[in-house]
């Protein structure tokens, strides 16, 4: 497990607390927030796994190294994007009315769907 699995998991889980706060208080704003914070950490969360499974087989291959950091970074890149796509969607579904929490699973499962396809554990 490395830092960015670390943090990312952090990360989503106080954002998953920060919504339900905001579910709580009828808080848009934290909703919002909350919702970003859980799309974000878990994109920072899949990156590090994306990246720990880089590692692994870099130490068992070390042919494979180049080709193992390309992907990860295209998974990584295409993950963020996700993410940001994801909460950017959340934000403006939140504002704008009752598909607010329809919109946010969408993007969260987007996310980790790609995420769990660019890791390959899938066993």
């Amino acid at each position: 497990m490395n830092k960015h699995e670390l943090h990312g998991g952090a990360r989503y889980l106080g954002g998953k607390v920060e919504k339900a706060i905001g579910d709580t208080v009828d808080s848009r704003d934290w909703q919002v927030s909350g919702v970003k914070d859980e799309v974000a950490g878990g994109a920072e969360k899949l990156f590090g796994r994306a990246q720990s499974a880089a590692e692994d087989v870099a130490d068992a291959t070390p042919g494979l190294i180049e080709e193992v950091r390309e992907r990860a970074g295209d998974a990584a890149t295409r993950a963020a994007d996700v993410a940001r796509r994801g909460a950017h969607e959340a934000r403006a579904t939140v504002r704008g009315g009752d598909e607010r929490l329809l919109w946010a699973a969408v993007a969260a499962l987007g996310g980790f769907a790609l995420g769990w396809l660019a890791s390959g554990q899938r066993g």
